[in-house]
């Protein structure tokens, strides 16, 4: 017989009903960053508490090693880090300890890289891998496309998506990081019939492939529209977006600048179906998606070329979105606020070059291409740089990765640790 207290419930369920919150604290989620973008896609981290400031030396240094060249980002998932790397002629991607920076595994492969491919920047990696499961994708900058077991790297399937699928060259190498989407994975390619293409995560088999649109450097973002996924392609000659379950169009934007660079990936407002689009010299767009009689249709609202973000990463925080204009060409870099609705510029921020950013515990941690990293607040009113401190691996062009309070960061053939969380 169960012996009941007296609020009539079992002993066992009363002791289970007052543990509840101690357990929730004893096993926190665990924060992982698994693909391009953090856990939501978006460069937002949930739930993480920040510093509010660091001291004048930055924050502390947790670890630093050696690992290779190429802006890869590094990935979390288990307590590993996950990232690619060159040395020589040979590429790698790398699993770490991410209490140590110790490598756990190593599996690399020979790989020249084009003779037309422009070396000013560097001849590494420039994809981020991508993790599904006990599986890391990873596509190296020659496109060659490796599917790896994530505990050993033991290569499982393998495809050269310039060689087999008669890819887009692109000088300064391949940079679209592949995209997990259900039991898929994803690449941006440019090749005829196959600019686009979704492989079986099991054993590589093509799912489909389709369309003719000429690849750039950019990486997918998934959209949901009155409850309908899209995936949004940003190419070489403008913004397309297809059905991630089988590939099919469903409508398209066209911009393009003298490069073919379009990078910067767009942004959607859920509630009221608007995407906002920036690229380098064309400037931004704020555009409006409806269904007329079954079919998808694109409607500019606002444009403006005093906002271009080029290859750097922007956040949207209410109806204002956040991020770096200028090209490092010339242009003045400005951190800048802009209202996504209208394409009205809330303030121009000086003080950090171009930059890629993240977002946490209501602040930005932003790393500019000089090797500056900076903790900002920012809302539409104001921009304020907190603290600031000098990292190098200039061009420190690589996004940081944040997970359970710690910075990942590349730069000058190494990977760094800092510790952003409150130090007692």
């Amino acid at each position: 017989m169960v012996r009941k207290n007296g609020w009539g419930l079992s002993r066992t369920l009363a002791v289970s009903l007052a543990m509840m919150p101690l357990i929730g604290f004893i096993r926190p989620a665990r924060a992982q960053w698994t693909e391009w973008g953090g856990p939501d896609r978006n460069f937002k981290v949930q739930g993480q508490k920040l510093a509010d400031s660091w001291p004048q030396e930055g924050p502390p240094e947790l670890w630093s090693r050696k690992l290779g060249s190429g802006y890869s980002a590094v990935l979390v998932d288990d307590g590993r880090l996950y990232t690619m790397a060159r040395n020589g002629t040979t590429e790698s991607t790398f699993s770490l300890d991410a209490k140590s920076g110790e490598i756990v595994w190593e599996q690399g492969y020979h790989e020249v890289t084009h003779e037309k491919h422009i070396r000013q920047f560097g001849e590494g990696p420039l994809a981020t891998p991508a993790i599904a499961g006990n599986r890391i994708f990873s596509v190296g900058v020659t496109g060659r496309l490796i599917c790896r077991k994530k505990e050993t790297g033991k290569e499982v399937w393998s495809h050269h998506l310039w060689d087999d699928f008669g890819g887009t060259f692109l000088g300064h190498g391949y940079s679209s990081s592949p995209f997990i989407y259900r039991d898929t994975v994803i690449v941006l390619n440019g090749g005829a019939g196959s600019s686009i293409i979704a492989f079986d995560q099991k054993d590589g088999a093509v799912v489909w492939k389709k369309h003719d649109f000429k690849n750039s450097y950019s990486v997918p973002r998934l959209i949901s529209v009155d409850g309908e996924d899209q995936l949004l392609c940003f190419m070489a000659k403008g913004l397309f977006s297809v059905d991630p379950r089988d590939g099919s169009f469903l409508w398209s934007y066209d911009v393009e600048n003298q490069w073919g660079h379009n990078i910067s990936q767009p942004i959607f407002d859920d509630a009221e179906n608007l995407v906002f689009l920036s690229t380098t010299y064309v400037g931004s767009r704020g555009l409006k998606l409806a269904r007329d009689e079954g079919e998808w249709k694109v409607e500019e609202v606002w444009s403006t070329k005093k906002v271009q973000f080029y290859h750097v990463t922007s956040i949207d925080i209410g109806d204002y979105v956040y991020g770096s204009h200028g090209n490092g060409m010339g242009q003045i870099s400005l951190f800048i606020c802009i209202n996504r609705k209208t394409g009205e510029i809330g303030w121009r921020g000086r003080g950090m070059g171009k930059s890629n950013t993240i977002h946490a515990d209501d602040k930005f941690v932003l790393l500019d291409e000089d090797g500056k990293l900076a903790l900002v607040k920012a809302n539409p009113e104001k921009f304020e740089i907190i603290s600031e401190v000098n990292v190098g691996g200039n061009p420190a062009w690589t996004v940081p990765t944040l997970a359970s309070g710690v910075l990942y960061l590349r730069g000058s053939g190494k990977v760094t640790a800092l510790d952003l969380r409150p130090q007692d």
